[in-house]
């Protein structure tokens, strides 16, 4: 087996930049759709896109897509697919699923059916005649039909890739570490110039940067699910974390600042920072947005603020744009990028954005600001 179709899955927003991180990894003819990039690859690449990917939610391995108007069409094109590549003999497989605009709507029946397939698969192509043990490797099994097309999918993550495994605390309203690498992505920033994150919560952004900065795979912390499959081999995985190793660059200097009014929220941010292994790198303090006087020029404020969203911090939220307006007026050369939900933030803040991208947080509809600095 050569070839795998994989396919990244994104928060609505995020594919492109996806699809450009494939890119700038190596993968050609790289397919960008709603929520998902999809690409051609070798199962030695499962162990690779897992541990490089910044944006993406998850990678999932593409065993077979069809069309199914009926419950006999589900269970006869799930059997026809090559199953046995991919799941051991005593592989663990439970399947979930999705429906939408389709005649098989209901999602337990073509879970069951689709379970039912594979199990009749298996069992011929293994030549087992009671039933399968399932002990063994993990198998996360998804069919999701869409406009009555069936794509039956393998996830080789496991947990999301956004725990990277540095978050030991958070806030209330924690900013997903793939979102916040998503967020430095798109500034011009690689390392070289200073960069702050005045509302820095848990400290999420500046720790993403830092790993950007630094070339640092952001799976480095974790495990996977596929980690324990059969047909991806312990030498590949290890090829995979040692290119990691050799392409991270400890040694480029960064200048990465966070800050946050609430002192809690520091000490959250330190300890998490301590955990990614950048504790020493990542000065965390406590500062009111309003007071950032910057000494250097040509940097980047990259954040994520309150939105105001409850009644009563409408006015202290807009209060605080208002004033970080009228600070970065005073430091043309600064970029800043700033992601909210206030309707009317263009206004609050004084300044029309140069560009706007619309993205989400959450389930929260957002908008991200970017103010481009001036070239000196």
């Amino acid at each position: 087996m050569n070839k795998v179709t994989l396919i990244a899955t994104a928060a609505m927003g995020l594919e492109g930049i996806v699809g450009q991180e494939l890119r700038d990894l190596g993968y050609e003819n790289v397919r960008v759709e709603n929520s998902r990039a999809i690409f051609e690859a070798t199962p030695a690449d499962i162990p690779r896109v897992n541990l490089w990917l910044r944006s993406a939610d998850r990678v999932k391995l593409l065993v077979g897509k069809f069309h199914a108007y009926s419950f006999d069409e589900l269970f006869e094109a799930t059997k026809a697919l090559p199953w046995e590549n991919f799941i051991s003999e005593d592989g663990e497989f439970p399947v979930v699923g999705k429906s939408k605009k389709s005649k098989l709507y209901s999602v337990p029946d073509c879970q069951a059916i689709v379970k039912k397939a594979i199990v009749e698969r298996m069992k011929q192509k293994y030549g087992i005649a009671s039933r399968l043990e399932e002990k063994g490797a993990f198998y996360r099994v998804e069919v999701a039909i869409d406009k009555d097309e069936a794509w039956l999918t393998i996830d080789t993550s496991g947990a999301g890739l956004h725990k990277r495994g540095y978050r030991v605390g958070q806030g209330d309203a924690p900013l997903k570490e793939t979102l916040a690498a998503a967020l430095v992505q798109i500034t011009n920033w690689r390392g070289d110039a200073p960069f702050i994150d005045l509302f820095c919560g848990s400290g999420t952004i500046p720790i993403e940067a830092a790993l950007i900065g630094q070339n640092i795979a952001p799976g480095f912390n974790r495990e996977f699910a596929s980690e324990n499959w059969s047909f991806i081999t312990d030498k590949q995985w290890e090829k995979a974390f040692e290119e990691a190793e050799d392409k991270a660059n400890y040694d480029q200097p960064i200048n990465i600042t966070g800050t946050d009014i609430d002192p809690k929220m520091i000490e959250i941010s330190k300890a998490n920072a301590m955990e990614a292994g950048l504790g020493e790198l990542i000065p965390f303090k406590q500062m009111q947005a309003r007071d950032f006087k910057p000494m250097e020029k040509g940097g980047y404020l990259v954040s994520n603020p309150p939105y105001g969203e409850r009644i009563g911090d409408k006015k202290e939220v807009e209060q605080t744009y208002r004033q970080l307006g009228g600070v970065m007026k005073d430091f043309p050369t600064w970029s800043v990028y700033l992601l909210t939900a206030h309707p009317q933030f263009e206004k609050v803040y004084g300044t029309e954005a140069t560009k706007k991208r619309k993205l989400f947080n959450g389930f929260i509809e957002t908008t991200y600001y970017q103010f481009f600095g001036k070239k000196e």
